[in-house]
């Protein structure tokens, strides 16, 4: 038992856990770019195909309403997980690049204009620039962007140095999923609102590790995805105040999303089905409820506790391996270890590490301007979660010391 956690007993609700990868057992240290499902969301989404697999919200028999039925409970759980103040203010999206996207088309082309100011942060994920930067060449508004400390942490001095009555957009990480910062998005989204500027909170990283409250947060959009939440691939959601989305236009055309439909004017659903045109990925987001309940059941505090027992365990471990630099040394950070090794390319030691059966991440992992800010091209990222252990951890090390031996 750690943390009042049964780390063997939930290792066992992960089949994927028992896979053989040349030659040794799986240790999956890949968790911030998704985490593996438990035999709970599994059974779900089989349950659905099997039992009750039917189009939703547009059919009377049986199946079409026990199907409903149950992607509206998963909106209603999701509402709880997140604390919105009423169902309809949560969307159901592919992602958290979806959900941003969203935000930046739907809101940024209404709201935004000519002059325009828009602030997002040094250690953004591409989904989280793309959007601003494709927004603001169309637009005419300018993208400003918050610097970052040698340790990976947020500038808030040239932050609120930024914030003018030009302020209109500010778009942040709220946990980095390069360095595991966790920024303080609570401060972040006051100062902001001082100056009249909405906020949109990239939650991809920090789903799984904090506990969420978008009313005390305020912020006004919260966007995130379920597969790294132990869920399924392929849906997230968007949060926004309700008042925002209904003042928004709709970001795709099709069913679902209309009220009625005529060759010389359509009119559109009411929230959250303006937002949902089509017939949307109905098993997976049945499913998402699964996973959020296995959380709670775990506990989120008991699984932060552990997890940051396991990063603590990792720093200090790989720390006494010459030559080894940690990327990413926040004070306040979630269990994701970033590293380079003098004279070896970091796709390399995911070559020989996968070789050992163990899983990391290489490369920039989707934040090139970040790598950029630390003259560097990438880093061997681990990331840990609840199923991972501290004998894990030492094959890591085992393995880096076998790296170097080979390529140092």
């Amino acid at each position: 038992m750690s943390n009042n956690l049964n780390i063997a007993s939930i290792r066992n609700d992960f089949p994927i856990l028992n896979e053989i990868i040349n030659g040794k057992q799986l240790v999956y240290f890949d968790n911030a770019a998704t985490t593996q499902k438990p035999r709970l969301v599994l059974d779900a989404l089989s349950g659905y195909y099997e039992h009750y697999n039917a189009n939703i919200h547009r059919g009377i028999h049986h199946l079409a309403e026990k199907a409903t039925s149950a992607f509206e409970l998963s909106r209603r759980r999701l509402q709880t997980f997140l604390n919105a103040e009423f169902p309809e203010e949560i969307i159901f999206t592919y992602g958290t690049t979806d959900g941003i996207n969203l935000v930046a088309s739907s809101y940024g082309r209404k709201f935004l204009k000519e002059g325009d100011e828009v602030i997002i942060s040094t250690m953004e994920h591409h989904s989280n620039i793309v959007p601003w930067q494709m927004l603001c060449e169309e637009k005419g508004c300018i993208l400003k962007v918050i610097p970052i400390n040698d340790d990976g942490e947020l500038l808030m001095d040239e932050y609120e140095k930024m914030l003018t009555e030009r302020t209109r957009f500010v778009s942040v990480v709220h946990v980095s999923n390069s360095l595991g910062t966790i920024n303080p998005v609570k401060e972040i989204i006051e100062k902001a609102h001082r100056v009249g500027a909405k906020v949109l909170l990239d939650g991809a990283q920090a789903s799984s590790h904090i506990h969420l409250d978008v009313q005390d947060l305020d912020c006004d959009f919260y966007s995130l995805s379920l597969h790294k939440i132990y869920g399924p691939t392929g849906m997230g959601i968007l949060y926004g105040k309700k008042d925002l989305l209904n003042a928004m236009p709709p970001y795709r055309g099709g069913g679902e999303m209309i009220k009625e439909v005529t060759f010389a004017k359509t009119t559109y659903n009411e929230l959250p089905y303006k937002f949902e045109a089509g017939t949307p990925n109905i098993a997976d987001v049945v499913a998402a409820k699964y996973a959020l309940d296995y959380v709670d059941t775990l506990g989120k505090s008991n699984i932060a506790a552990y997890e940051h027992e396991l990063l603590t365990y990792a720093t200090e471990a790989v720390s006494e391996i010459e030559g080894l630099r940690i990327i990413g040394k926040a004070k306040e950070k979630v269990s994701v270890l970033s590293f380079v090794i003098d004279g070896i390319h970091h796709q390399d030691i995911g070559v020989l590490l996968d070789q050992q059966g163990i899983a990391v991440r290489t490369g920039h992992h989707c934040t090139q301007p970040l790598m950029n800010r630390f003259n560097i091209s990438g880093t061997s990222r681990a990331s840990f979660a609840v199923y991972n252990t501290f004998e894990e951890i030492d094959l890591l090390v085992k393995g880096l010391h076998k790296v170097k031996k080979m390529l140092g």
